[in-house]
């Protein structure tokens, strides 16, 4: 009895082994994913930027047409904004959705706190932000951007800050407040009004420090020392197009993203074929790079040595880059029809360029700018890698 039950138990180990082997997938880290937008059938790709492939799609998050991502601090999940109000969590590991809520008519982005806890969304209709628990996707915290007589105002610009805080602009009320959810229950709203004419989009630069707002209805930025006992916003780069014909405006710019090399940032001129170079020491200006059309992103390798810039339209086909050390264009690519989007690896070696009208996404070195890869992504544009949760402002 002995003998056969040995040999029964000896006779099962392949089998069970087998089955194993099929059940457990291998274990991987999230460090070297990503997601791409696919704007127009409403769906993410996750990509993964070692083997520049694409692992698998993730459906079903409606309206991407002005789309961006956050992710959780630890990398698995993505916390997708869509322009219909839709607010997405992605299980990247899973490739799966797992939380959906319609939070608002009309959105076009949003930050997840420094903590990890909180992801606020901003709003255009009805306006002002929104903030959600991180990890259930339940509504915490409604902050009206309501100015004058009640009057609701558009949120642009928001980013997250050390601490459980946020700062955004009132694009209709031509403010920008600071919130502090420290105590989520009773947010801390401090409001800085007449920074100047319709902010349009920001940063924060990557000690946490300074908020820059760019502003659509007048030449020049708001800056907002963050550090300060009593923040304040004032004024730079004023007149900057020192009184000539304005020039038609094809799409808006985008600050987000950080363009700071060094001790200097590298700002798109609105409606200008130039890059304004900018001492972080001063903020005052300190040159300008002329380039080949109205400027989108202006976005800095992680290194700081280049700095990549695309276009509006008619010059979306190209991109353009720029040598830090020599503040001038050493090289114009053209990668595909309607770049929209461009997003670095970790520590940029490459860059990742959607192609909207190509339906493709393009590879490049950044040494020496030849094609590493191109992958099939149905009309692409945001590309967003994990390296983006260790990062302050992304």
């Amino acid at each position: 009895m002995q003998r056969r039950e040995l040999l029964a138990s000896l006779a099962a180990w392949p089998a069970l082994g087998l089955l194993s082997a099929c059940a457990v997938a291998p274990p991987r880290g999230t460090g070297d994913l990503g997601l791409v937008i696919e704007r127009a059938r409403g769906s993410v790709v996750l990509v993964d930027t070692t083997q520049r492939t694409v692992l698998g799609r993730v459906d079903g998050l409606g309206d991407l047409s002005h789309a961006s991502v956050v992710f959780s601090r630890d990398g698995l999940h993505a916390y997708v904004f869509g322009r219909d109000g839709g607010l997405s969590k992605v299980d990247l590991l899973q490739r799966r959705l797992v939380a959906r809520v319609m939070q608002a008519g009309n959105s076009i982005g949003g930050a997840i706190s420094a903590d990890g806890t909180l992801v606020a969304a901003q709003n255009y209709t009805p306006g002002g932000v929104k903030v959600f628990d991180a990890r259930t996707l339940t509504l915490l915290a409604d902050i009206p951007a309501e100015y004058g007589a009640d009057k609701p105002s558009r949120v642009v610009g928001l980013v997250d800050l050390p601490g459980r805080r946020f700062a955004f602009s009132l694009f209709d009320a031509d403010a920008i407040w600071i919130a502090d959810l420290s105590d989520i229950r009773r947010p801390q709203i401090t409001r800085l009004p007449g920074i100047g004419r319709q902010p349009y989009d920001a940063l924060v630069t990557p000690d946490g420090r300074h908020y820059i707002a760019g502003l659509f209805g007048e030449d020049g930025l708001a800056l907002v020392d963050l550090w300060a006992e009593t923040p304040v916003a004032r004024r730079i780069l004023g007149g900057y197009g020192r009184g000539e014909q304005a020039l038609p405006v094809y799409k808006m710019p985008h600050l987000r993203g950080w363009a700071v090399a060094g001790r200097r940032a590298y700002l798109p001129a609105i409606g200008r074929h130039e890059v304004l170079v900018v001492d972080t020491a001063t903020w005052a200006e300190v040159g300008r790079i002329p380039v080949a059309g109205q400027p989108v992103f202006v976005m800095a390798r992680p290194d700081g040595r280049q700095v990549w810039v695309n276009f509006a339209v008619p010059d979306y086909d190209r991109v353009q880059v720029i040598d830090t050390p020599g503040q001038r264009v050493i090289r114009t690519l053209e990668p595909g029809k309607a770049v929209l989007h461009m997003e670095f690896t970790p520590r940029g070696e490459a860059v990742w360029i959607s192609c909207r009208d190509d339906d493709r996404v393009r590879v490049i070195d950044t040494g020496g700018f030849t094609t590493l890869a191109m992958l099939d992504v149905q009309a692409p544009s945001g590309i967003f890698f994990t390296s983006r949760a260790a990062r302050m402002g992304f």
